[in-house]
């Protein structure tokens, strides 16, 4: 299948709800193989975060450029409420419907039909797709960029397919993201009856106290690249359904997203340095989910940004926004940016692809990979100028 709007639907028609394995591999290996990719698929990892299946596919030899694209083929639940069955791809109008059409099996077959283009090349090309990235990721990229170390086969750059686009197809690059990391505060107290305070020790106090301190707390005004960082009180809970009784425990969850003037290390350090100053009984728990990256505007994104150009017409915006994204891994091994279909449907209901936006994506990453390797892509189609959702 080097039809990216056939593959995108055989994609489409394996459900894979992260952590993905399975049938959804099967199809895009043996679109692969057929090209001459050799493919490696391997599980890793226990329950509850797995197992997880991840392929790795390359092609050609060391010598040359080593480009690579990542992506992902699990997707979040479809949930109730579709026109159609969410894992039955239909196109309706322009539209091709069904979850994962943008986020992100089509920018995979679009990458698989633009490799299909381009079947001799000198250097290297490849791909590392993994089935957790919706999820916690722990057994996705991390694993997948471990089995490239240990294979010798470290990219050159790479290009994430993660739906980019905003408005329109090409009208954004991202070049990096925010950190995240979550942070749980609980004030222990002492449960009683409200009419004895003295024989309880109410939590919500101190909590209300400590909290009051994180809201004074001030990051930065952004950078060059970056917006400000920001600190979110996404939760607050004693679970104590009770009108009579002071709780036990009082908890409460913090969001962080945070540009490269910080690290999630600090970023806990210093809020449990205010927690601890306010009370002796309140502890801290964190989990980071990325660290801030940013890949600075060079070759690597001059690349992309003269494709998109070439092929929609649109001078496209470099950008830092939106969530975490497997690019965080991935930065830290090789120049990384992201640049994929339009994202307004993303995880909704009726998800869809513009079937001229699947069309010019395989133009445009046929473009960028005929620049890689320095030949002639076989295209099928001339350029289409303002490709749109």
């Amino acid at each position: 299948m080097t039809d990216a709007v056939s593959l995108a639907k055989a994609l489409i028609a394996a459900p894979s709800i992260t952590p993905a394995t399975g049938a959804v591999f099967d199809v895009l290996e043996t679109a692969l193989a057929a090209q001459g990719f050799e493919v490696d698929r391997f599980l890793v990892g226990d329950a509850p975060d797995g197992p997880v299946e991840n392929l790795l596919a390359t092609r050609g030899s060391d010598g040359g450029a080593h480009f690579a694209f990542a992506g992902h083929l699990d997707v979040v639940p479809p949930g109730a409420g579709w026109t159609s069955d969410p894992f039955e791809p239909t196109i309706r109008g322009e539209l091709l419907h069904g979850r994962g059409a943008v986020d992100m099996k089509g920018s995979i077959a679009a990458f698989a039909a633009a490799a299909a283009r381009i079947p001799d090349h000198a250097g290297r090309l490849t791909l590392i797709i993994t089935g957790d990235e919706e999820g916690p990721a722990t057994f996705g990229t991390v694993a997948l960029i471990e089995r490239m170390r240990s294979r010798g086969l470290m990219p050159e750059r790479c290009l994430v397919g993660e739906p980019t686009s905003s408005r329109r197809l090409g009208d954004t690059i991202k070049i990096g993201r925010r950190g995240s990391v979550n942070i749980w505060i609980e004030v222990a107290g002492t449960q009683g009856h409200v009419a004895y305070p003295h024989l309880a020790d109410n939590p919500i106090g101190p909590l209300i106290r400590i909290l009051s301190e994180v809201d004074k707390i001030f990051l930065d005004e952004g950078t060059d690249w970056f917006q400000p960082s920001n600190i979110e009180i996404t939760t607050i809970d004693v679970d104590n359904p009770a009108t009579n009784v002071i709780p036990a425990k009082a908890v409460a969850r913090l969001s962080i997203r945070f540009n490269d003037r910080h690290n999630s290390t600090d970023l806990i350090e210093r809020i449990r340095a205010v927690a601890s100053a306010v009370s002796v009984r309140a502890t801290v728990t964190a989990r980071a989910y990325g660290e801030a990256f940013l890949t600075p505007p060079g070759a690597l994104s001059t690349l992309v940004a003269d494709a998109v150009r070439d092929v929609t017409g649109i001078e496209p915006d470099l950008s830092t926004t939106g969530g975490t994204s497997d690019a965080r891994y991935l930065s830290k091994i090789c120049p990384t940016v992201e640049f994929g279909l339009c994202n307004a449907s993303m995880h909704k209901l009726d998800e869809a692809v513009a079937l001229r936006d699947l069309t010019a994506l395989v133009e445009i990453y046929a473009t960028i990979l005929s620049r890689v390797f320095d030949i002639q892509a076989r295209q099928s189609a001339s350029v289409i100028g303002g490709a749109t959702a």
